[in-house]
């Protein structure tokens, strides 16, 4: 997509932001919350079979004249450097990522590829072409994994539980060597779960109210899921994108925590997430045996699925933000309750004009 720059004033276009991950969900939400703020943006995607820009779309940002989207193979260093050396960002998100643990077993080789040394290529970018550039890494809490305290914040130390999580913790902990070696500002943002209407089907919550909305209009009957009892500190996208960019805003790089300090099960997110649209889920059974049927019905509309297990679970994930709220002055403001009501009600809309 082609942009003619030179018809804006140079004050409004104060800034510009490289976002990798353009088309994911933090990435459209960051764009977004960005253009919002006056940046010029250049969006950078993956080449694939087919294109997929539909949550800029949903943010109604595709068409914005200061957002330019590149194809970019991060886990090219030519290809990280040239980008970098043509669009001179002022600031750097990386995004980008595999970031289905899932999926991350399966395929460990590309997950490490993409995870731990796209972040490195774009450091050593930075390192050579211009130091001042700040950067933005997305570490993860699944990089705490099994978990040696209660509630995890900047010190608690990682035990990653999954290739995903250990491709996230190489890249947290070269970011950091690059903070420290080179005086790079570099900062990590260790973001808890956080979900939105724009989340991937591939992600639990997301296959939670989107199955809502398939059995609330007839044309699905039974969700299956993994491990209900794995507790999640589940927050909304749109309100942790806002600390990424507080991150780069501050004195200097730190590591940072963005959680909303409670978690709830997958079995009580699929409650709250079916009593959106009108349906009283009561589970009964235990282990792979457990099922949740719908009490007004009596149908049986959640069932186990051993395949749907990790290999390597992590059970309970609890953030402390602590230090994001008083540096940062950064709070998670959207409650589990009000994010499941309004993934739900996109869902319920979005599936209702598609079977029309």
């Amino acid at each position: 997509m082609e942009t003619n720059y030179s018809t804006f004033r140079k004050e409004e276009l104060k800034k510009i932001a490289l976002i990798t991950g353009i088309t994911g969900q933090d990435g459209a939400y960051l764009a977004k919350f960005l253009l919002d703020r006056n940046y010029r943006i250049v969006g950078c995607y993956r080449r694939s079979s087919t294109l997929n820009f539909w949550r800029l779309q949903e943010l109604m940002i595709y068409e914005n004249n200061c957002l330019e989207l590149v194809d970019l193979d991060i886990t090219d260093p030519v290809a990280v450097s040239n980008v970098v050396r043509k669009h001179k960002p002022h600031e750097i998100y990386n995004l980008a990522a595999q970031s289905f643990v899932t999926s991350s077993f399966e395929n460990p080789v590309l997950t490490a590829n993409i995870n731990s040394l796209g972040p490195l290529y774009f450091l050593e970018a930075i390192r050579i072409v211009d130091k001042n550039i700040r950067f933005y890494q997305a570490s993860t809490s699944e990089m705490y994994g099994l978990i040696q305290s209660s509630s995890q914040d900047e010190n608690t130390p990682f035990y990653p539980r999954s290739p995903y999580a250990v491709s996230k913790l190489y890249a947290h902990w070269i970011t950091v060597n690059y903070r420290e070696s080179y005086g790079v500002f570099a900062a990590c943002g260790i973001l808890f779960n956080h979900e939105s209407p724009l989340r991937g089907e591939e992600f639990v919550t997301k296959k939670i109210t989107s199955a809502v909305a398939r059995i609330k209009h007839g044309i699905q009957t039974t969700l299956f899921l993994g491990n209900l009892n794995a507790r999640r500190d589940w927050g909304y996208a749109a309100d942790y994108v806002e600390g990424m960019w507080k991150m780069l805003q501050a004195e200097k790089p730190e590591n940072y925590v963005l959680a909303t300090g409670k978690n709830e099960t997958i079995r009580n997110f699929a409650k709250l997430a079916f009593k959106e649209a009108g349906i009283e889920i009561k589970f009964q059974g235990a282990k792979e045996n457990e099922v949740g049927i719908d009490t007004q019905t009596g149908d049986t509309i959640i069932r186990i699925d051993k395949k749907l297990y990790r290999p390597a679970e992590v059970d309970v994930l609890l953030g402390n933000s602590t230090k994001a709220n008083n540096e940062l002055n950064w709070k998670a403001r959207t409650s589990i309750q009000e994010l499941a009501k309004v993934m739900v009600e996109y869902d319920l809309q979005s599936i209702g004009q598609s079977i029309k």
